[in-house]
Order: C-alpha cells, then sequence, then structure tokens
C-alpha cells in the first residue's frame, strides 16, 4: 500500500523497537546533498509528559474529543491522551513502530500512511501531528491535497495541531546551501528529501517539509483550514493550532 514502509526497510522502526527492549539505539538521517545528522531519536519519542517542551504541553490544553495521531511513533502523545481518557487512533508507515506501541498499551493503532487517510471510515475532532510532523505533508502541493482529505474525516469544528520548524531561522552554511539548492530544483527551501538509517538497514527517500509560518498560511489557503493560534518555543519549532473555517 502506498506510503507504506516494508519491514525490510523499516529503519525508523528497528531503532524504536531496539530502544524498547533496552538496547542503545541510534538513528541516523541522511539528506540528499550528504549531510548526515543523529537527531535526539528515541529518548525524545519514548519521554514522558514532564520531560515534554513546553509548548507541546500547551498545545495539548486544545485536543478536544476523538483524536486521530497521524504519525504516532513510539505512541508518546498518544498514550498520554488515552491515559487521560480520550479515544485515540494512533496510525505509522512504520509497522514496527506501530507493534512499539501495541507492546506498550496502546489500544487503537494501525499500519497507515498519510497518504491512506481518507480510506478511514471514522470521523475525528482533533488531528496531531506532533514531532515536527507537519513535515509528513512532504511539499505544497502534497499537503494542499491531504488538508482536503483532513477535512472529510473530521466533524464541524475539528481542529489540527501541528508541530514544525521555521527553516530560516538558523545560522547554519548546510542549511543555509541547501535552501539555494531547493530553489535551484524548484523546490520550497525547507523541503528536505532525508531517509533514515540503523544499523545495516537503509530506509527509502522521501521529502519532509519545514516551513514559517507565512508558508504555512499560504499552504492553507483554499484547503478549508486556516491557523487560530500559533505556541512558540525557544528554538526554531513552533506548534500550529489549525481549524476548519466558518462554513
Amino acid at each position: 500500500m502506498e506510503g507504506e514502509i516494508k519491514k525490510e526497510k523499516d529503519a525508523y522502526g528497528h531503532h524504536l523497537l531496539e530502544y524498547l527492549e533496552d538496547r542503545k539505539s541510534y538513528e541516523i538521517i541522511e539528506r540528499d546533498d550528504n549531510f548526515i545528522e543523529i537527531p535526539k531519536g528515541a529518548p525524545e519519542y519514548f519521554a514522558k509528559y514532564d520531560c515534554w517542551e513546553e509548548y507541546e504541553k500547551k498545545a495539548m490544553k486544545f485536543v478536544k474529543g476523538k483524536v486521530f495521531d497521524i504519525g504516532c511513533g513510539a505512541g508518546r502523545n498518544s498514550l498520554y491522551l488515552q491515559k487521560k481518557g480520550f479515544d485515540v487512533l494512533g496510525v505509522d508507515n512504520s509497522p514496527l513502530a506501530v507493534k512499539v506501541c501495541k507492546r506498550r498499551g496502546l489500544k487503537k493503532v494501525k499500519t497507515l500512511a498519510i497518504e491512506n487517510i481518507d480510506q478511514l471510515k471514522e470521523k475525528f475532532d482533533t488531528i496531531i501531528m506532533l514531532g515536527s510532523n507537519f513535515g509528513l505533508f512532504g511539499s505544497f502541493n502534497k499537503a494542499k491535497r491531504l488538508l482536503k482529505k483532513m477535512d472529510k474525516i473530521t466533524s464541524p469544528n475539528a481542529i489540527i495541531i501541528a508541530d514544525t520548524a521555521d527553516p530560516y531561522k538558523t545560522k547554519d552554511k548546510n542549511h543555509l546551501d541547501y535552501h539555494k539548492l531547493n530553489k535551484r530544483r524548484g523546490r520550497m527551501p525547507g523541503q528536505l528529501r532525508i531517509r533514515s538509517r540503523f544499523k545495516k538497514i537503509v530506509g527509502d527517500w522521501f521529502d519532509y517539509l519545514l516551513v514559517s509560518k507565512r508558508e504555512m498560511k499560504k499552504i492553507l489557503e483554499g484547503t478549508g483550514w486556516s491557523v487560530k493560534k500559533f505556541i512558540n518555543s525557544n528554538s526554531a519549532a513552533y506548534m500550529a493550532i489549525i481549524e476548519k473555517k466558518l462554513r
């Protein structure tokens, strides 16, 4: 099925599973300009609420009704909301991430790529895309298509809580040069082409989108969604509370 990861390519999922089993686990993110980075990784994906960033905690106060967690990873956010009494469905395109969620006690979780969310028959009141998961939209045009799909699977007063980072808030020459490369290729400056690596496992390349607040508003135009509120962090990361427009 489109967007879902085969187990032999699931570097991200293997990384989470080994961490769950108390083994040292490091994921490497490779960008298509040969830039390599080791992210915060598993400790952040498994972090307890007390260890979350303040802007994440503030965003959780907007959650209401039936919740859909896109890119649920190790289940950090879904498990917190489930404990709070919310009806939560978590999905991830990584089958091993879904396995980790089940082992950690998430009641409703399934393997599903963001491209296929219109297959769901349920209606949700809140969609959460935390852990910088606005990036899963991938590109300007794909984001517009997926936002219209989200309109169809949500209630009239639904909200999206989306986490991202402003790509322009950097002085790193590697990133600034990548912005220029993207512009030459006709891509958004913060449109990353990346893949995950874990030990000998190499994932497939995929697009991951970082946007400024202005760019996000431009993406939302004509989709039936608009920004209600931005929640800033102490870094380039920020949260957007996105609501359906009155019709």
